[in-house]
């Protein structure tokens, strides 16, 4: 079995069940939402079927498909969003396992299109590196597969506009890790800005963590494509495709000299300061003082 050591098939579809049980404890496959899958060989994937809970699989039901998402076997149908998995396969030969559900806090940075932000945490840095959003599409269909097709390469967890994650690795425990850890990064995110402010280490900084990265194995856009911000915006750019979210609520302006504080309301989150406004409020005070004085 590709790179799934001496495990044998229903072996794997325990495992597949056992994430299944996690991602529905977790909050990240609420209903029947989300699907798991595994590369047996080149032509063929374990996936999960549709309408069932994840939480409550067992390995017979899950289901056999071949490198165009046809089943080959199983008693139930199979994921309705088979090509979307296939899709990173195709472009991954180092890939034996996906997963996608919908974590509900980096699903809302997904809704919200906010670029997640580099240069915050050193293990985000190291171990998941910059993440994309892909386009919206109606899930289900081949065209909605084909947004994750230009970020593949470049990563190993990318958001799906108003929908959800996907994420992968070498191993089915890993593909699922990646899910943890972008979670509880944009809830430490989101926490973070309801304080008042987020706080950015430097590029320098940054490129000794991508160093370290370098040295344990792990890959990185920025290793590919030097030209990339280091921190700031993201280095997945018109290159890579013409959807680019620009960052609104964790703009880091740190990389121009200007502070997050001078550019983020503290209490209002992501709301840029505005001159006008600002000078709305004053006149409004004085007037409220004025008329205090002369009552």
């Amino acid at each position: 079995m590709a790179g799934h050591g001496n495990k044998s098939e229903y072996e794997l579809k325990e495992m597949i069940c056992e994430i299944g049980r996690r991602l529905y404890a977790k909050g990240f496959a609420a209903a029947n939402d989300g699907n798991i899958t595994i590369r047996l060989n080149e032509r063929e994937f374990l996936c999960t079927p549709t309408m069932v809970s994840k939480g409550y699989m067992k390995p017979e039901d899950i289901c056999k498909v071949d490198i165009k998402g046809n089943q080959l076997a199983g008693k139930r149908k199979r994921t309705s969003e088979v090509l979307l998995h296939l899709s990173i396969y195709n472009q991954r030969p180092d890939i034996n396992a996906v997963v996608h559900c919908h974590p509900p806090h980096a699903t809302a940075f997904a809704v919200a299109h906010e670029p997640i932000p580099k240069c915050v945490l050193p293990e985000v840095e190291v171990f998941l590196g910059e993440v994309p959003i892909a386009v919206y599409e109606t899930p289900g269909g081949q065209a909605f597969a084909d947004t994750v097709a230009p970020y593949a390469k470049d990563c190993n967890t990318i958001l799906l506009a108003n929908h959800g994650t996907i994420t992968f690795g070498p191993d089915l425990e890993n593909a699922y890790f990646n899910t943890e850890i972008i979670d509880s990064y944009c809830r430490i995110l989101i926490l973070s800005r309801q304080l008042g402010r987020v706080n950015y280490f430097s590029e320098q900084q940054t490129r000794e963590l991508l160093a370290l990265k370098k040295r344990l194995g792990y890959d990185d856009v920025r290793f590919r494509y030097p030209e990339s911000p280091m921190c700031g915006e993201s280095s997945f750019d018109e290159k890579f495709s013409t959807f680019q979210p620009r960052q609104y609520a964790f703009r880091n302006d740190t990389v121009t000299g200007i502070g997050p504080d001078d550019v983020v309301g503290h209490g209002n989150l992501g709301q840029m300061e505005d001159p006008a406004f600002e000078t709305l409020v004053r006149a409004i005070t004085d007037q409220v003082m004025r008329n205090l004085q002369s009552a």
